[in-house]
């Protein structure tokens, strides 16, 4: 069966070598002797292992060859500093470092700038979180890792908050096989909601039935924030006048629009 051409950056994925572990233990050898071929032969031979990793970022909206670019430079980091002394599988110690080095790559491309110090504050909370994860068994609480970091609770809280990645308005959270539901369907506004839109056009049919000079004292009372003194110097008349007016114009809109 042949696989699938898919070119990323004019390679081949369907013909991508894979390394045996013992073949990648021979050309560790001879790369850590100063062998510049093995070194690119470990390259080649481990390069599924990013598209593995990329695949976890496909909805970011990052391009594909920009992904598999920075993840090539997180395993070459990985083959420079692998320790075959170590009893660990090569995979397991590179595929951490392609992450790390992907996400640096979008935290630095974000269009949402955060700054260094609260950055710094988040990743130190990060670690901290992942050492008493460990150590107690239990997720810890924000004031638990204020206390490790010597700063308050809201900074840490703050700074957490301040590194995630922004959600895009149409990215689907469900989908049962017919429409999906977008972030965007679970957000309302007030401002927009249909009974508000209906008051609105009632309240502007009701003010077409006043007569000029309601209208005129409601617009100048409501809409311009004109307090009644002014209104009465404004159209000459006094004061009380207006307030009779106004009442009358009031009561006279709420019959039409409560029939």
């Amino acid at each position: 069966m042949t696989r699938n051409k898919v070119e990323i950056c004019g390679v081949d994925t369907s013909k991508l070598p894979v390394l045996t572990n013992q073949e990648m233990r021979i050309l560790f050898r001879k790369m850590q002797s100063g062998d510049i071929t093995a070194r690119e032969e470990l390259v080649n031979g481990n390069l599924r292992l990013v598209l593995s990793v990329i695949q976890r970022f496909n909805n970011r909206g990052e391009y594909v060859d920009d992904l598999f670019q920075v993840g090539c430079i997180g395993l070459m980091k990985s083959i420079d500093n692998f320790d075959l002394g170590q009893n660990v599988k090569f995979s397991t110690y590179a595929v951490p470092m392609i992450i790390g080095e992907i996400r640096r790559y979008l935290r630095d491309n974000n269009p949402i700038r955060v700054s260094r110090s609260l950055r710094d504050i988040a990743y130190k909370a990060l670690q901290v979180r992942d050492n008493l994860m460990s150590k107690n068994s239990k997720e810890p609480t924000a004031v638990e890792i204020a206390k490790e970091l010597d700063v308050t609770k809201e900074e840490v809280v703050f700074a957490l908050d301040a590194i995630q990645d922004p959600v895009s308005l149409f990215e689907p959270i469900y989908n049962d096989g017919g429409d999906p539901i977008y972030v965007m369907d679970q957000i309302s506004d007030d401002k927009q909601k249909d009974f508000q839109w209906l008051e609105d056009i009632a309240l502007k049919e009701a003010m077409t039935r006043l007569n000029n000079r309601e209208n005129m004292i409601l617009q100048m009372r409501f809409f311009q924030g004109k307090t009644q003194m002014e209104v009465a110097e404004e159209i000459g008349i006094s004061q009380a006048q207006v307030s009779r007016l106004e009442k009358a114009a009031i009561q006279q809109m709420n019959k039409h629009i409560q029939s």
